[in-house]
């Protein structure tokens, strides 16, 4: 098991978790945080951190076209260790359903 992110960092991008994570498993995207499925240690400190509540198990229901999501740009993308300031209008995009067509494939700055 892996913990993945999903639809709700979306705009969002809240970087708590990353600077939790023992094994530097976060990719950064323009928009959007990746897991290494392949990476994570499934320790789970990552979950409680994220605002967003968007990261969790990748055996949750659910979870399959997120873990692709996840696995594909956790390779295309830089590795991000360190903690960032979120979006300015992330409060107001945390919760918004529907966010998948936001999901940019453009890398982050990655740190």
């Amino acid at each position: 098991m892996a913990y993945i992110v999903t639809e709700n960092c979306i705009k969002c991008k809240y970087t708590d978790c990353v600077e939790v994570c023992p094994v530097d498993c976060f990719y950064e995207g323009e928009n959007f945080l990746a897991i290494n499925p392949d990476e994570c240690i499934d320790c789970g400190v990552c979950e409680p951190e994220c605002p967003a509540e968007a990261i969790i198990p990748d055996t949750e229901g659910g979870a399959e076209k997120w873990l692709e999501i996840n696995t594909k740009y956790a390779k295309e993308w830089p590795n991000i260790t360190h903690r960032k300031d979120a979006f300015p209008d992330a409060d107001e995009w945390n919760g918004k359903a529907d966010k998948l067509k936001e999901l940019s494939s453009n890398p982050g700055e990655g740190s």
